[in-house]
């Protein structure tokens, strides 16, 4: 006699749903697994062995044989423990189960508590989307869960007090959905604490506008740290769908804890320059998401791009145009999603005064250009935003009584274009201006005849490719949003222009 137990497969973002069941027949006592099962699933069975029994419940002294279907999917860690022990427990008559589909998540101790798993807000999306109405999971991972709509979730700390729940002995209340309340980022720099730099601010409130990357580039001390760093207070709060998406890739990556059971504000992830491949893109033998996949809608910060190996900065060219980074290993090939906003910042040789009015730069020609070309010409030409940033002025720093715009003003404007795009491309795939196809490009970027002559005849003498030209049209694009405009004028081409000039001299 075998019945189904239901549980999710995470396969990156995506859920397999898993039918467990238990066979028991008249053997010598042992477990077998059946379904693909790795290594740390073929370890479940002393696991729930010892779990059963320290839950003053009976194991059966009979061949059990466990099957986990689909089995050419392969089933890894150890959130297939409890629909394991409940599969067990009703082929031996220890558990009734009602007629309804309901499914288990959870690891067991020996003593029988269930203990957190990583991919919970993946697997429980996965399940309200396949249908089902109940799901079992363990009590650590509730707050995390509570965000889904259109099932009911039980926390369960133990296996002995999810039997006697099922048995209709005790009684256990669905979690209290919560709703979601946004915040804004957790920063301490505002723009008005930052001196000088007009230009700098005005490209990154473009930016934050459209969804536009940045390169900035310019001596030590010129600022270009501090500007990034102040560009999360600028960001408008996350809304409810987008912290889901950013919630199910940091519960996929094990990064949800209690305290910290759900994303509410924009992030900055700045990894360091000498992070590997897989710790940027993605990866590991059972793929995981990288860097670039948890700066999802938010902001990847590369500090000194240029320190970083030139294959971590190739393997960015993909995310950067798709929005999305596909992670291919022996165990499987998962698509992540990668919609980020990239600010880089570079110093311009590797003294880095190169162009400083101040101090002199003592590097060849030669370690000059090999140091810019780490920068390959396709990665440079995905960035939107080009900036050469200069040393703020000693007037400009002692002039404590100069008024500069905070960063809540300049937030407004850009909530307010960022609404105007989502209004204009409502249903079309696209929120942003950044994310525009070429279809859409030619529909919602048309100029007229005088900002086409301006700009043709700089993409010939600057020689730019296609996809410049391409991205001029969206910076553009999103230049008119900010001044409120329908139509893209020839002021909008030129300052778009001049966020395009070559800083590096190749």
């Amino acid at each position: 006699m075998s019945e189904k137990v239901y549980t999710m497969a995470p396969l990156g973002l995506q859920g397999v749903l898993v039918e467990v069941e238990a066979n028991l027949s008249r053997h010598l006592p042992k477990i077998i697994f059946v379904g693909l099962p790795d290594t740390s699933v073929q370890e479940a069975k002393e696991r729930v062995w010892a779990a059963i029994e320290s839950s003053d419940l009976d194991f059966p002294r009979k061949k059990v044989v466990v099957n986990l279907a689909p089995a050419q999917i392969r089933k890894e860690g150890g959130s297939y423990d409890l629909p394991i022990a409940v599969s067990i427990l009703l082929a031996s008559g220890e558990l009734i189960l009602p007629t309804e589909k309901l499914a288990f998540i959870g690891e067991l101790s020996l003593a029988g508590d269930l203990k957190a798993v990583p991919g919970v807000l993946v697997m429980v999306a996965a399940l309200q989307e396949a249908g089902f109405s109940k799901v079992f999971i363990p009590e650590a991972n509730a707050a995390e869960a509570a965000l889904i709509r259109g099932l009911e979730i039980y926390p369960i700390s133990h296996l002995r007090q999810l039997v006697d729940f099922l048995n209709k002995k005790i009684i256990v209340n669905p979690l209290i959905q919560t709703d979601f309340c946004p915040t804004l980022a957790e920063s301490t720099l505002d723009f008005s604490e930052v001196r000088g730099q007009a230009e700098a601010k005005r490209v990154l409130e473009i930016a934050a506008a459209g969804g536009h990357n940045v390169l900035m580039v310019g001596p030590p001390g010129a600022g270009k740290t501090l500007l990034a760093k102040s560009f999360l207070s600028i960001l408008p709060p996350l809304d409810l769908a987008e912290a889901l998406e950013i919630g199910k890739i940091f519960s996929l990556a094990g990064l949800l804890t209690g305290q910290k059971h759900l994303i509410s504000q924009r992030l900055l992830r700045s990894p360091h320059h000498s992070a590997s491949v897989s710790a940027i893109v993605g990866g590991g033998s059972w793929p995981r998401p990288g860097e670039i996949s948890l700066a999802h809608k938010n902001v990847l910060f590369l500090d000194e791009i240029l320190e970083f190996p030139r294959t971590v900065l190739e393997a960015l060219r993909q995310p950067l145009e798709d929005k999305i980074i596909t992670v291919s290993r022996a165990k499987g090939s998962f698509d992540f999603p990668a919609d980020f906003i990239l600010l880089a910042t570079a110093n311009p040789c590797p003294c880095g005064y190169l162009l400083d009015s101040t101090n002199k730069c003592h590097c060849s020609n030669h370690d000059i250009k090999r140091y810019q070309k780490r920068l390959s010409g396709p990665l440079l030409d995905r960035i939107d935003l080009h900036l050469f940033v200069s040393k703020v002025k000693s007037e400009e720093l002692d002039c404590v009584n100069i008024n500069t715009e905070s960063s809540e003003s300049i937030r407004q404007r850009v909530a307010t274009a960022r609404n105007r795009q989502n209004k204009r491309y409502n249903g079309m795939g696209a929120k942003l201006n950044n994310q525009l196809s070429v279809q859409q490009i030619k529909k919602f970027c048309a100029i007229d005849d005088q900002s086409r002559q301006i700009l043709s005849r700089a993409t010939d003498q600057l020689d730019l490719s296609a996809r410049a030209y391409f991205k001029i049209l969206k910076v553009a694009r999103t230049i008119a949003d900010l001044e409120g405009c329908e139509q893209i004028s020839p002021s909008h081409i030129l300052e778009a222009l001049q966020y395009r000039n070559k800083i590096f001299s190749r």
